[in-house]
């Protein structure tokens, strides 16, 4: 197993703050006694680890998620002499674990078991770090994260659950949407539309998913798409047709157009050609 340690930092809107996102995979490396000002929230990706945290040794295996608090010291280091360890990890402010909870005070959420086995949160959790770890969308930071951490403080923290119901869910979803097509290039965070509105972002985001069927980032994804299609019909290529509609290049933009219609926009963009022929 190959060492490596490849860093990533996203950031939740276009002028929003950092989140660091990190891929690590160890042969023998051993952590020194840290800690970290943020939350440290890992999940395990293969082989065995050792975490020494709070008087305690965690044994993450593949498929767990381990949730270190800020400020509290721990290290890590391979199980077995003759095995390693691979690991996704991120490392968000605590508000993004709070936005949708009630009753704390001003304080952290507490997990009183900081190895978890929750298999769905762990593979949503892999998946969105390994997709914006290639791609750091602001948007789509923005929407997932906040999402899937305030998910991970619901159902594992000490904290209170707020109110799931949005009034007005529908007309505030409609409003996000027709901002965010209006400003296809440079989308506007969803922490500015939220204080704009007079709701916090999980509010936003839950009247958006509740209304759209989805988060914002893909509805938009999905419109950018259509754009792009009559683009490319009237004979523009797929690298300048991904800067036109707000992809970040035309990597991102096939990774979607496959999603949506199931071709490349090469593809794509020779059948509709050879149709008009």
């Amino acid at each position: 197993m190959a060492e490596q340690a490849l860093w990533t930092r996203a950031r939740l809107g276009r002028c929003g703050p950092p989140l660091d996102l990190l891929t690590a995979r160890f042969d023998r490396h051993v952590y020194a006694s840290h800690m970290h000002e943020q939350f440290s929230i890992g999940i395990c990706v293969g082989g065995s680890e050792v975490i020494d945290y709070r008087g305690d040794h965690l044994r993450p295996g593949p498929g767990s998620i381990v949730v270190l608090a800020p400020g509290e010291m721990h290290t890590g280091r391979p199980a077995a002499p003759d095995g390693g360890y691979a690991y996704r990890a991120l490392y968000p402010d605590p508000s993004l674990l709070t936005e949708g909870m009630l009753g704390l005070g001003g304080g952290l959420p507490y997990f009183r078991e900081p190895l978890l086995d929750d298999p769905e949160l762990a593979t949503a959790l892999s998946r969105a770090h390994a997709e914006l770890s290639v791609c750091p969308d602001p948007l789509e930071t923005e929407s997932r994260l906040p999402w899937l951490l305030t998910a991970l403080a619901r159902r594992h923290s000490t904290s209170r659950a707020c109110d799931d119901v949005v009034p007005g869910a529908a007309h505030i979803a409609h409003a996000v949407r027709d901002r965010l097509a209006d400003d296809l290039l440079e989308p506007p965070s969803l922490a500015e539309l939220a204080t704009a509105m007079g709701l916090s972002r999980y509010q936003l985001l839950r009247a958006f998913r509740t209304t759209m069927g989805m988060p914002p980032y893909a509805w938009l994804a999905q419109h950018r798409v259509h754009r792009a299609r009559g683009l490319l019909e009237s004979g523009l290529k797929p690298a300048e047709v991904a800067g036109a509609v707000g992809f970040a290049d035309q990597a991102h933009l096939t990774r979607w157009f496959r999603r949506v219609l199931g071709v490349t926009p090469a593809a794509y963009r020779n059948s509709v050609q050879d149709a008009s022929r």
